[in-house]
């Protein structure tokens, strides 16, 4: 229903719940649409819904109803009011599942804006930093003074001070025109004059084609290839089995007009020799191509892809650590019996690396704790040696 010709686009859906409302306080939906046409004058209004128990004419004078066409029997239900007269022509269409009424279709009649007006030429102001430079210039020498014990009126000062300020934007800043449909024959034939110029350089850059366009040309062909092999074959099969099945049913009919054994046995005869046939027929086809489409024979420049051993799945083992001495606390012990009395509280930056000061009160513990249990027999200094052997033997 909705064209690209409009920029901003409001829609308001009111449902039956909102009837009442409507009907009691009706400019709350229009002071809600002014709202919307104040901050973007511009834009492309739709109210719809169920206006059944609202008064029409007074709800939005200032919106039109594109639905003309009954829905159902003689009434107009679900109405769609916009803010653009004439846009929109109304078709109906047929109900939707099991509804009682008839849906409605708008399509766009009226002509784009670019198609109604006509062409115009705008001219494109460059600004670059010598020019910001030279139009400060102009000003700082401009006596504003001038302007200003001119006149009293303020409109009129300020209508004069823009007007300067134009006419030195004017005389100082580059400008280009950008227009639209004008020159269009001869810009047309500039565009054949340089075509048949320079056609070879146009038909050479056509004709280049990057190695993925490359890649997917190749196998384009080759599956077209292999299509037509396919096909191929199975025209042979098929022409195989039908000089077959006349073979046998001429050699069938001539047995049993020849021949002087009984139907029946003439019958299990040729059946035995069409299914051993069908047999060697299975066994001489030789394949042409692998399950995976790879041509038997075939050589390419495909390099096979080498294989890697896989090692053992890794594992997790929970550590086990061995004190030699008393299971110092945990963690949950530390907080909880006061370890952390006398230990420096970590600062904001250490709390922002992840650092607590139960985690050195926990490893200066664990170091307390580890090893007392653990009593060597022999001294590790020889001078000590005969000390620790007489101990021993008392």
């Amino acid at each position: 229903m909705l064209t690209h010709t409009h920029k901003i686009v409001s829609l308001l859906g009111l449902s039956v719940n909102l009837a009442n409302c409507l009907v009691e306080r009706p400019e709350t939906l229009s002071s809600h649409i002014h709202d919307i046409q104040t901050q973007s004058p511009d834009a492309f209004i739709i109210v719809t819904g169920d206006f059944n128990d609202c008064p029409r004419k007074t709800l939005l004078p200032f919106l039109h109803q594109l639905v003309d066409t009954p829905t159902r029997g003689d009434n107009c239900l679900d109405l769609l009011f916009t803010n653009i007269p004439n846009s929109h022509v109304c078709q109906k269409l047929w109900a939707s599942g099991n509804s009682d009424h008839s849906l409605v279709y708008l399509r766009p009649k009226y002509t784009p804006m670019r198609h109604r007006e006509q062409p115009k030429q705008k001219a494109v102001l460059v600004w670059t930093p010598e020019i910001w430079d030279e139009l400060r210039a102009c000003f700082d020498c401009t006596d504003w003074n001038v302007f200003v014990n001119s006149t009293a009126d303020v409109s009129e000062l300020a209508d004069t001070v823009c007007a300067y300020i134009k006419f030195c934007i004017d005389c100082v800043v580059p400008f280009y025109n950008l227009s639209n449909q004008i020159n269009v024959d001869e810009t047309k034939r500039m565009m054949e004059h340089y075509k048949k110029e320079n056609r070879e350089q146009i038909k050479k850059n056509q004709s280049k084609m990057s190695k993925d366009e490359e890649m997917l040309e190749s196998l384009i062909e080759q599956e077209q290839q292999e299509i037509m092999m396919r096909k191929a074959l199975l025209k042979e099969d098929e022409q195989r089995e039908k000089a077959a099945k006349r073979k046998h049913k001429d050699a069938l009919i001539d047995d049993l007009m020849f021949s002087e054994l009984s139907a029946e046995a003439i019958i299990s005869s040729h059946r035995e020799s069409a299914k051993q046939e069908e047999e060697e027929l299975k066994a001489k086809s030789a394949a042409t191509a692998f399950s995976t489409g790879i041509k038997i024979g075939h050589q390419s420049n495909i390099v096979p892809m080498s294989r890697t051993e896989q090692g053992v799945l890794f594992r997790y083992c929970p550590l086990v650590m061995e004190w030699c001495g008393p299971d110092p606390p945990s963690m949950d012990d530390i907080y909880s019996d006061g370890y952390l009395k006398n230990i420096r509280t970590a600062s904001d930056a250490e709390r922002a690396g992840g650092f607590r000061e139960a985690i050195a009160c926990h490893r200066a513990l664990q170091e307390a704790f580890c090893g007392l249990y653990s009593y060597p027999t022999i001294s590790p200094s020889p001078v000590k040696q005969p000390a620790l052997i007489a101990s021993t033997s008392h």
